[in-house]
């Protein structure tokens, strides 16, 4: 085969046939330029509803619509050529029955060209994942702290303490046995995580959970410094973009009401004057 050839995208099979092997690089992306640098490095682009936070201004993922992830899933596809590109599932596209979420899923996947799409929940939508599943639709689960939960948990708080690590790690079971090829761990013990990794046969890609999982995701906006709204415990910044970006939009206004740019070297001449 010639070493010119396109390299094959990843797919929801090959994310599962990684349990227990080189850990899964996993990040969002919302735009095709960042989904570009993205997919050089990363295993999984997730599509994330947290666009709705980072971008849009919104307070939750709550008001997030199925058209706004379509927007953002075909500009990331744009980007992407190896990892393997998953769609967030939206708020109340997906709970009232698994005819509603295979609806909405596969209008994700034909608009956007997706790989897989994500829910959230436990136990009580394993009926769901099989459904989606068994129709040819990939699903990578998501349980602990569940964002669009956020007001029936009563916050972003830690899930899975004490007593309550019964409840996850029965719903990590739940969602194996039902089909998802993966599922995120998000905001609980390490212990716990640990525990479910070592339980499960499918990969844990995890947010603030454990280095033992079989992966790791967290949102780019918020691992580059661009989001700085505040800083969840979970997220270590690898940069502070948004301070840069201040500095230079400073330095640009500076240079505007100074009429020192467009200097000479930005301006085109008359013709036969030059450049």
């Amino acid at each position: 085969m010639s070493q010119n050839a396109p390299q094959r995208a990843l797919s929801a099979s090959d994310i599962r046939a990684r349990k227990g092997g080189d850990p899964l690089v996993c990040l969002t992306a919302y735009t095709t330029p960042v989904a570009q640098i993205a997919d050089r490095h990363c295993d999984l682009v997730l599509v994330g509803d947290s666009v709705g936070m980072v971008l849009h201004g919104l307070p939750s993922t709550l008001e997030v619509t199925m058209e706004m992830m379509i927007l953002h899933g075909r500009a990331v596809a744009r980007g992407i050529d190896r990892a393997l590109m998953v769609v967030d599932m939206p708020f109340a596209s997906y709970e009232d029955s698994p005819a509603q979420a295979f609806r909405n899923a596969a209008r994700l996947m034909a608009e956007t060209g997706a790989g897989a799409v994500k829910l959230e929940g436990g136990r009580h939508m394993a009926e769901t994942i099989r459904f989606l599943v068994e129709r040819g639709i990939p699903v990578m689960a998501h349980i602990g702290l569940t964002p669009q939960a956020v007001n029936a948990l009563g916050g972003y708080k830690v899930q899975g303490r004490g007593a309550d690590a019964a409840r996850i790690l029965e719903d990590a079971r739940a969602v194996a046995a039902a089909g998802a090829f993966s599922v995120v761990l998000e905001k609980g013990p390490a212990a716990l995580a640990d525990r479910i990794t070592a339980a499960l046969a499918i990969p844990t890609v995890g947010i603030g959970a454990s280095a033992g999982c079989d992966g790791q995701i967290l949102v780019i906006d918020d691992m580059l410094g661009l989001f700085d709204a505040f800083q969840p415990k979970f997220v270590k910044r690898y940069a502070h973009l948004a301070a840069e970006a201040d500095t230079a939009v400073a330095a640009y206004a500076q240079e505007v009401r100074a009429r020192s740019f467009p200097a000479p070297d930005h301006v085109f001449a008359d013709e036969g004057a030059g450049s």
